[in-house]
């Protein structure tokens, strides 16, 4: 059950199945963002539990920072939020050229 407070949701459920509240959300002094908890952090955000300008300021992220997890959470959920993912990624992208550089098949 979704339980609605000033037409946003009071609770919804999480990432990993459990149930996310304001309260249950990681800590405001965070410096240490594994994958649950920027997975938590961005369904907070797509599911209106809060807002994105609430977010960023609660946890002192820059817009291309959060835009870069919800990205890496749509591409591959939970686990593109780890860092050895990113890290994967970014080393196949220099291996394969910039984007501006690479052949198009066709």
């Amino acid at each position: 059950m979704i339980e609605y407070r000033n037409s946003r949701p009071a609770t919804v459920i999480g990432p990993m199945g459990r149930l996310l509240t304001a309260d249950t959300l990681p800590p405001t002094d965070t410096s240490r963002w594994v994958a649950s908890r920027k997975a938590q952090v961005v369904v907070a955000v797509e599911s209106g539990l809060l807002t994105l300008e609430q977010v960023l300021a609660r946890y002192n992220l820059s817009h291309e920072e959060f835009a870069s997890w919800q990205r890496a959470m749509d591409r591959a959920g939970v686990s593109g939020l780890r860092v050895a993912s990113v890290r994967r990624e970014r080393a196949a992208r220099r291996r394969s050229g910039p984007a501006h550089l690479r052949l198009i098949p066709g």
